[in-house]
């Protein structure tokens, strides 16, 4: 063979393993892209075009930061690895493309020497645009805007709970945080975590009752590539919240199952991507919200009772509103403030009749629901400084004037003791009460049962199955 065929040869070969080398990087299930010293890129693989909506002519033999656009606060890990000439593995880069949308990669990023000369870099990266999305809507990342000193509230029950809480943050322990909704349990939450020494580690908050079973088992744990189809190396958030703070809000709601391995995460402090075989070692402080007794969610197997009592090494129950009602002027005055500002608006304060209406409400909503009134009372609002009865939403309205229409206490004292002499049994003794007082409502409407009905807070259907049953005569 003669130097020209020998020549042929090579460039025909080299050409074949060109192809066979482009076949492979096309067929990998990952995306790669290579740049040059000068960041110009050289290779740009097909799952790396499909992961930044890309095609291969608007980035191939272009500068890389011509083609992409970096947020302020991050730079291109290609370009850094050019520059500096280290390798970084596992790193969570968001960016946009030429167009504007937003990618979220994991990267493996190498730099490549020649002769101990950097001659430019290569990417290896798993897309999690579509997990970074979902997780962004329930999940809120290093945004711990809430300190003790914003709790509001002077009362002594709620002085309490705070005075507790604070003690927690010096420990890592996991807290268990009760309350019913409304009461504010993530802001005691963010507070633990802003006081503690995690302070400037990440903050994650995940609600449980948000996602189904499967997919928040992926959130919490990870993923390992092949583990299903479509699967990529994803870290979970547990392993996002490493040396910070994971929030599980409504942990009642997991099924026993998810409890079981969220308890051996606790107990092991390691966690094990799905589909993989090894284990990662973690260091997070869980804090957990429920809105139930724990007793009673253990009783009504809704609740693992090893995981409560892993869990609640600290347990803070955050009081009702109804149970300090002395709070509701200084919240009051918050929210006014607050929407005040928002609103462009100038309102001083409630009415006398409003006041008082607040404090006999009961308020099952907590300091949402008092919040959200204020909201919607000063959106109907136009000059008004003052926030009338008028101003109050309907569905407010409409419960005080049911909860004016009850029987009072002394009513039912007078009738039990009237009616109690032998004993009855407590179910005998509620169906005579249900039966007078429906008897007496029908007289009081003319028997009139469509207006009983809705006064009663029942439908007619179901005030004529409870008069059946009782044997009442609707004539």
């Amino acid at each position: 063979m003669n130097t020209l065929e020998k020549t042929n040869h090579t460039v025909h070969y080299l050409q074949y393993v060109n192809r066979i080398y482009k076949r492979i990087l096309d067929e990998v299930d990952v995306g790669v892209h290579a740049v040059d010293e000068t960041g110009k890129t050289i290779i740009y693989n097909k799952k790396m075009m499909q992961m930044e909506s890309m095609d291969l002519q608007d980035v191939i033999d272009k500068n890389l930061l011509e083609v992409f656009m970096f947020k302020d606060d991050q730079s291109s890990t290609l370009v850094k690895a050019i520059q500096e000439g280290k390798e970084t593995s596992n790193v969570k880069q968001t960016y946009f493309n030429n167009k504007g949308r937003e990618i979220t990669t994991i990267n493996n990023t190498i730099p490549i020497y020649s002769d101990k000369k950097l001659q430019g870099a290569v990417e290896i990266a798993n897309d999690v645009t579509k997990l970074e999305r979902l997780i962004k809507g329930n999940m809120n990342k290093a945004s711990t805007r809430y300190t003790f000193e914003k709790i509001i509230g002077n009362s002594p029950a709620i002085q309490e709970v705070i005075e507790s809480a604070k003690r927690a943050t010096r420990t890592s322990s996991y807290v268990l945080i009760v309350g019913d909704t409304g009461t504010g349990k993530e802001l005691f939450a963010q507070s633990i975590h802003n006081g503690s020494g995690r302070l400037t580690a990440p903050f994650i908050s995940q609600n449980c009752a948000a996602l189904p079973d499967n997919l928040i088992e992926s959130l919490l744990f990870g993923t390992k590539r092949g583990a299903f189809t479509g699967a990529i190396d994803t870290p979970g958030l547990f392993e996002q919240a490493n040396g910070g703070t994971l929030l599980l809000d409504e942990i009642n709601s997991l099924n026993l199952n998810l409890q079981a391995k969220l308890l051996r995460v606790l107990q092991e402090k390691t966690i094990r991507r799905i589909g993989d075989t090894r284990d990662t070692p973690v260091d997070v402080r869980v804090i957990a919200n429920m809105n139930e007794d724990p007793i009673d969610a253990i009783a009504n197997n809704r609740m693992r009772k090893d995981l409560y009592y892993r869990l609640g090494v600290v347990t803070i129950f955050v009081p009702p509103l109804k149970e300090r009602k002395e709070d509701i002027p200084l919240l009051v005055q918050n929210f006014i403030k607050k929407y005040n500002e928002l609103f462009q608006m100038n309102v001083k304060g409630l009415s006398d009749e409003v006041k008082q209406s607040f404090f006999e409400y009961d308020w099952m909503g907590n300091v949402r629901e008092l919040e959200h009134i204020i909201e919607a009372a000063m959106n109907i609002m136009i000059d008004e400084e003052w926030i009338m009865y008028s101003h109050l939403p309907y569905q407010y309205r409409s419960k005080m004037q049911m909860k004016e229409r009850m029987i009072p206490l002394s009513t039912v004292d007078h009738f039990i003791k009237e009616n109690s002499e032998l004993a009855i049994p407590l179910k005998h003794q509620m169906e005579l009460f249900e039966k007078s007082y429906i008897d007496h409502i029908l007289t009081k409407n003319n028997f009139n049962v469509s207006k009983t009905a809705q006064l009663l807070g029942l439908s007619r259907q179901s005030l004529q199955y409870r008069m059946k049953k009782l044997n009442i005569n609707g004539k």
